[in-house]
């Protein structure tokens, strides 16, 4: 190729994914991810690539919306970054996707499955080493499944390393694709006999040969980059805030302590100066009794001894 074409780039992914003339690609994917007990012949793209919503200043979310021959309703989506706020931003978009199947006045027996599927360039999940999770509303003390309705895949593209094994399974070759196909020329030998394998590379082709496709590529991957580093630098920001905000708390700890130290030492002080005016005041009242004594001796004709 002329340019090496990363696949998780937006406007290639949703080219890949989310283009009617490559509905086959899409099918594979879906049918190599979610093995359904019976496969996916159709698929009718919901949201279709159009590379006018790429052309702007700004990162949208980007994602593939498809409904198959069984009326399932599917949502594909590459996530570049993680949030703390991803896991139920996962379980939202879900939701909105199945609620939203129902018009007014329609009965809830109209519901059909939603499966998502979330491909991330980052570990999600690092408690576990497995590098596709697959979620559903399932009790696991009873292994009893509420309905079929919920499917969430988590796919961690970092976790896969390709094994020993040869040829690679299906669901493999997606992981091989996403994750390894940006350093490629073309296509790997053992995925070259897969048509849709084919076709998934000639679209990187498209983006690396045609002025138009890769300028449009260049300039999402510039969007990135820039709001990676915006990312960095807010990140950088919020960790020197919280420094300083460290810095301040401790500086509030050591005055505090101190204040305490001066109040203690102020009270031990205190108590020393009374502890004094007590044994001053018993020894001026013993002086006073002390001459009361002499006074009585003296009246009674009595002269005391002096050492």
């Amino acid at each position: 190729m002329k340019h090496h074409i990363d696949p998780t780039t937006d406007c290639v992914f949703k080219a890949l994914l989310g283009n009617p003339r490559h509905r086959d690609i899409l099918i594979h994917f879906l049918n190599s991810i979610t093995h359904p007990v019976v496969p996916i012949t159709d698929v009718d793209i919901l949201n279709p690539y159009n590379e006018k919503e790429f052309v702007s200043d700004k990162l949208t979310v980007v994602d593939v919306k498809a409904r198959d021959n069984h009326d399932q309703t599917y949502q594909v989506e590459i996530q570049l970054r993680l949030t703390p706020s991803l896991p139920s931003r996962i379980l939202y978009t879900w939701s909105d996707l199945y609620q939203s199947q129902l018009e007014s006045g329609e009965n809830f027996d109209q519901l059909h499955p939603v499966i998502s599927i979330w491909l991330l360039t980052s570990v999600l999940l690092p408690q576990s080493p497995a590098f596709h999770h697959h979620f559903e509303v399932w009790d696991p003390a009873q292994q009893v499944r509420l309905l079929d309705h919920c499917s969430i895949h988590l796919l961690e593209l970092p976790k896969w390393n390709k094994p020993e094994h040869s040829p690679l399974r299906n669901e493999e070759l997606w992981f091989y694709f996403f994750e390894n196909a940006k350093h490629w020329d073309d296509l790997p030998t053992e995925l070259q006999t897969i048509p849709e394998m084919r076709k998934a590379m000639s679209v990187l082709k498209m983006f690396s040969e045609k002025e138009k496709n890769y300028h449009l590529y260049q300039s999402r991957q510039n969007l990135i980059r820039e709001e990676r580093e915006r990312e960095r630098l807010f990140e950088q920001r919020e960790r020197l805030f919280e420094q300083k905000e460290r810095s301040l708390e401790q500086k509030e700890r050591s005055l505090e302590q101190r204040e305490r130290s001066l109040e203690q030492t102020a009270l031990r002080l205190q108590q020393e100066l009374q502890e004094k005016e007590r044994l001053f005041q018993s020894m001026k009242e013993s002086d006073q009794e002390k001459e009361r004594l002499l006074q009585l001796l003296k009246q009674a004709g009595i002269e005391p001894e002096h050492s």
